[in-house]
This record gives C-alpha cells, structure tokens and sequence, in this order.
C-alpha cells in the first residue's frame, strides 16, 4: 500500500501550515518577572481615572475569591510555593497591560498591601490569623515586596479577539459551572423559570451586551436575577425566609442570590409574578429612554460590568417607586460626559465590591441623582 500523500491533501497541510503560522504570530508573547511591589503599585496608580499601567478589563472586574481563598493564596507565597503564571496583554494604542488572567491574584496582593485584607483560616502558618500586613515583621513584608511573579506579556500584535480568546481557553481549560448553570441545575421552581425568561427580554438584551467569556452561560439570567434580589431586599439586604434570617454581609452575594432563589421557589405566586414582570419592564424602559449607553459603562463597551448594571437598574426602580412618573430629560455631567471619576464609581472599588454598604451607596447615588434631575 503506497504512503504517498495524494496531491489535494499537499495542498491542505499547506493551508494549514499557514493558517497555524499565522495564528501563532498573532499571540507573540515573552516572560518576565516582576516583583509584587512593582506589580501592585501599576495595578493601583492613577486609579481614580481608570488609567492604570496594569489594568482588569470589564468583563473580568467582579472580585470573587472569598476571605478564605486570598488569605491561602498569600499564605503560599510567604511559604515560597509556586504561583501560577500571570498572563498579561499589551495594548497597542496606550501601551498599558491588560490582565488576561490573573486578575484576582494581582487584587489580592493590593487588598493584601493596602491592609484591606487581614488573613484568616490559615492552617499551615495559623500564627498569621488575624494578622495584617503592615503587622508583620519589616523584613518579611520586604520578603514579600521583592518576591517575583514570573508574568507572560502578550505582545501588541493580539488584538482583543486573540485575548478574550485566550481567557476563554485558560478558563475554560477546567472550568466550573457558573452559579446561575448550577442554579438551573438545582433550584428548580417557578421563580427561578421566570427570571431565565426575563433574561430573554429584547429591550433588556439591547441594553445589556454580553462578553465573550459569558457567552451562553446564562448572565443574562445572573443579572435579571440580581435585580430582583437587590431591588426586594434593599436596603438591608436581608431574606427573612426561615427562621434565620439570610444577611448578604454573612453570606456574600453568590449564596444569598442562592437563598433568595429557594425563598421565591417556595412563595412565588401568579400575582407577585405580574407585579415583577411590571417593575421590570416599566425600569427597562427608562433606562433605554434615559441612559445614552444602557447598562453599559463605556458607549463602545462590549459587556456589562455587574456592579453598574445593579447601580442603574436598581437606583432607576426606586426612583420609580418614589416618583412613577419620573421624566429626565438630561442626566447629570457625570453620566453626559462619560466621566469615570464619578461619584458614582467610587462605592464600586476594586474591592469588597458587594459589601451591602458600597451597594447601597451606589444604588442611592442612582436613585437619588434620577429624582433631583427629574422635571
């Protein structure tokens, strides 16, 4: 039998010898190693402006690692174990370096500096609970400053296709279901079919771009969900549906959104469900009639930060509550000019971003701007 390589096939591999070459130019790439310090001083300049050296692009800002997670994460590097590589991107037009993954590393080191986080459930080095870093001994915080992260640059020949490609694959590699997959999964119920079907609404889609990374993975429900939650339980933020009550401060915002699933899966009736799909719809239509850019944060932004849609959906439906027939007929400088030093953004952060204290205050800034600039 001949091995011989049949002629259209030559001309395949020869198309795919290209194809390959031309792919790998666009992900140019060579390793560094920068100190913590240097990495978290970039990440933390100029951030009243949003114009960090070392920046977390839109569609990876929500902060997730718990108390528990960040504190192990600090704990094995003072214990000198191996870090997973930090991938960053250079971005042609500014030069600055976007975080393709890593981003809640790189916000753990500066909770972690800025004494934000103090270290907890530790068990290996458990003498260290409780402790912050300005507390420790001088020399172990030099230690930690001068510790190198070996990071991977991205040269500025990958566009923003090749990184929101790249995350995908570096998280999609072992990736966890999202928790509104396993919301799906679990919680089934009325209420819980009612907000995947909210999530469908053609206005809120309009208003709502999805990044690449959430793509089919259900945010639009995640969001259509957080609404409802942080609208009903404002402003305490607290589920009084069994006999402990479910505070938001105790939990944290993935397991009170679950609580608050079950809640509404036990006592949702046709009538609370007409009442929501009202509300929902009437803050839908406001915001398209009197936010230039929707839900988004920028105009030419291609996903929805979390924490600005949860500001402007719910601070616009209580608005609502309190003045239903609310006309803006301009919005205030802050949100006219795009301008990103606002007062709105500044309960936002980079950290605790779900802190029931920072989301009220944003929700209020909302609200209160939307009624002391109506007609």
């Amino acid at each position: 039998m001949s091995n011989a390589v049949q002629p259209n096939r030559i001309d395949l591999i020869e198309e795919q010898e290209e194809q390959i070459e031309a792919r790998r130019r666009e992900i140019d790439y060579n390793t560094r190693e920068f100190t913590i310090e240097l990495i978290v001083s970039k990440y933390l300049e100029k951030d009243d402006d949003d114009l960090s050296e070392i920046y977390v692009p839109e569609y990876q800002r929500e902060f997730v690692w718990d108390i528990t997670r960040q504190s192990r994460f600090i704990e094995s590097i003072i214990l000198g174990l191996p870090i997973p590589l930090i991938f960053v991107a250079e971005i042609p037009e500014t030069g600055r370096l976007e975080i393709v993954d890593g981003s809640q590393r790189v916000r753990t080191l500066a909770a972690f500096m800025t004494n934000q986080l103090q270290l907890n459930n530790l068990k290996k080095l458990a003498s260290l609970n409780g402790f912050y870093f300005k507390e420790l001994a001088p020399s172990r915080q030099r230690r930690l400053k001068n510790t190198l992260l070996r990071t991977v640059v991205l040269s500025d020949k990958a566009d923003e296709r090749v990184r929101n490609d790249m995350f995908d694959r570096i998280n999609t590699s072992s990736l966890d279901l999202t928790p509104m997959e396993t919301r799906k999964g679990l919680y089934r119920g009325k209420f819980i079919d009612f907000v995947f079907e909210c999530g469908k609404n053609d206005i809120f889609l309009q208003l709502c771009p999805i990044g690449n990374y959430f793509q089919n993975r259900y945010e639009e429900a995640e969001l259509a969900l957080r609404f409802f939650a942080l609208a009903e339980t404002y402003p305490i933020f607290c589920i009084s549906h069994s006999e402990n009550n479910v505070e938001l401060e105790r939990t944290g915002l993935g397991r009170f959104l679950d609580e608050y699933v079950i809640w509404k899966n036990q006592t949702f009736s046709h009538e609370e469900q007409e009442r929501k799909l009202r509300d929902f719809e009437r803050m839908l239509h406001f915001v398209r009639n009197t936010f230039p850019s929707g839900f988004k944060k920028y105009h030419n932004s291609d996903a929805t930060y979390r924490p600005y849609f949860e500001s402007i959906s719910v601070g616009t439906h209580l608005a609502l509550q309190t003045k239903p027939d609310l006309v803006v007929k301009s919005l205030w400088p802050d949100f006219e000019t795009n301008n990103q030093t606002s007062n709105f953004l500044i309960p936002i952060g980079r950290y605790h971003t779900h802190k029931p204290e920072n989301i009220r205050q944003r929700i209020d800034y909302v609200k209160d701007k939307l009624i002391g600039y109506s007609l």
